[in-house]
C-alpha cells in the first residue's frame, strides 16, 4: 500500500462509523464500473415487486430464529 494510500485510510478511521460505511460503499462501487442501466431497472423492479408483496400481507413472514434453525438443521439446503 501506497504512503498516500496508507493516509487515506488513516484519515478515514477517523471518521464516524456511519460516514466509513458510507465511503466503504462508494469505494466498493467504484470498482464496479459504470452501473449497467438494465441490471440497475430489473433491481428497482423486483425491490418495488416485493415491498408490494410485503405490504400486501404483512403477516406472511418468517422468524429469523426460524429460517437459522431450519438453516442449520439443514446446512445444505441454502
Amino acid at each position: 500500500m501506497s504512503e498516500r494510500a496508507r493516509k487515506v485510510l488513516q484519515d478515514a478511521m477517523e471518521l464516524p462509523v456511519p460516514e466509513r460505511a458510507a465511503l466503504a460503499a462508494d469505494l466498493l462501487a467504484s470498482l464496479d464500473g459504470e452501473p449497467d442501466a438494465d441490471v440497475e431497472a430489473a433491481w428497482v423492479s423486483e425491490i418495488e415487486r416485493r415491498a408490494r408483496e410485503a405490504l400486501a400481507d404483512p403477516d406472511d413472514d418468517v422468524a429469523w430464529e426460524a429460517v437459522r434453525a431450519e438453516l442449520h438443521a439443514n446446512p445444505t439446503a441454502g
